[in-house]
């Protein structure tokens, strides 16, 4: 009897899931993956409809491009550029955000943008298609790969805004935004947001106008005046972003960020911060002194790798240990824009940009 197409398709996963099972134990992400499965597997009993399955599937493929496509350039920083996709060649911003995204891949950076036109081109053609990734998301409007990514194999086509999303803050090392509509203040707030309630890690934010231009100065004056001065934001949530129509201040801002601190994440209660070099007892009890006020309990301490870190590719830098509150997210940008200065003129400190 010859089986239709989807009956063997059917036989074939049998098969490959029955190997996985087997294979489960062994595997380096085990865990995980039976975690998926399992949860895959809860839904098989639960009352949802086509629809339901339709969204899960295509945001399980939306994934798996963009993990295959940013695997092999994991250890490289990159930078994501927002703007406007109406403004033309012959705008000034367009020619700044072409400019700022060519001294990125200069100084070892890679330039993410939505492949779209205006601001996100301009990032491609500065970067190059080398150095540039396209994250494109399919709209009724406006919105197709431009010449410069298009074709390109880290061009990814996303289905869903929230998994095209997704993978813009995840990958982001830094992210700098030029005029732009809805979808760029959307990209502004909801970067502050993650970043501010401690949903992405700390990344500089840069808010890039052209010479003279007032876009984000507005923007910064409406925050200060409705969100700040209303007590809705913390006064040092500002630390978060920096505006300029400057690139020479929106270079600094990206390099000095990553100038000593190298990146951070949570072992249990205690945020661990990498450094690319060890700071002195006394640079660490200055830290004490200026930012005590961001401690839950305990004192800022210096540490190697933690056990509970193991397997790391960044075992071999120092650390910093803390209780952070959680809250004070500006307070923490300004910790480590303290760090960078105590650091500045060591070698070790040096580009390019790895991670």
């Amino acid at each position: 009897m010859t089986l239709s197409p989807s009956d063997h398709a059917l036989k074939s996963l049998q098969t490959d899931l029955a190997a996985l099972i087997e294979q489960l134990p062994t595997l380096e992400h085990g865990k995980w993956i039976q975690r998926a499965l399992a949860v895959i597997m809860r839904l098989t009993e639960e009352e949802i409809d086509r629809l339901d399955w339709k969204i899960l599937t295509a945001s399980i493929e939306d994934m798996e491009r963009a993990f295959q496509v940013f695997y092999p350039y994991r250890h490289v920083r990159k930078v994501t550029i927002f703007g406007s996709a109406r403004l033309a060649p012959e705008t000034p911003e367009y020619k700044l955000a072409a400019e700022f995204a060519r001294y990125l891949t200069q100084q070892g950076f890679m330039v993410m943008t939505g492949a779209g036109g205006g601001i996100m081109e301009a990032g491609n053609v500065g970067a190059g298609a080398e150095k540039s990734f396209g994250l494109n998301i399919e709209l009724p409007f406006e919105q197709g790969a431009n010449p410069f990514i298009a074709g390109d194999p880290k061009l990814i086509n996303f289905k869903y805004f929230f998994t095209r999303k997704l993978f813009f803050l995840r990958e982001s090392d830094a992210i700098a935004l030029f005029p732009g509509g809805f979808g760029t203040q959307d990209e502004a707030f909801e970067c502050l947001t993650l970043c501010q309630t401690g949903r992405s890690g700390p990344v500089p934010l840069v808010l890039i106008d052209q010479a003279g231009g007032t876009y984000w100065q507005d923007w910064d004056a409406y925050v200060r005046k409705h969100l700040v001065q209303r007590g809705l934001v913390s006064p040092e949530d500002s630390c978060l972003y920096t505006v300029t129509d400057n690139l020479d201040v929106a270079y600094e801002a990206i390099n000095n960020f990553y100038r000593v601190y190298h990146s951070s994440r949570y072992v249990g209660d205690r945020l661990v911060m990498r450094l690319k070099l060890e700071l002195s007892d006394a640079d660490v009890e200055r830290l004490n002194e200026d930012f005590s006020d961001i401690l839950v309990k305990g004192r800022i301490e210096k540490s190697s790798a933690l056990p509970q870190e193991t397997p790391d590719e960044t075992a071999e830098l120092p650390r910093l240990l803390l209780y952070f509150n959680r809250r004070d997210t500006g307070r923490l940008y300004q910790m480590i824009n303290t760090i960078s200065e105590m650091g500045a003129a060591a070698p070790e400190a040096s580009h390019p940009e790895q991670k």
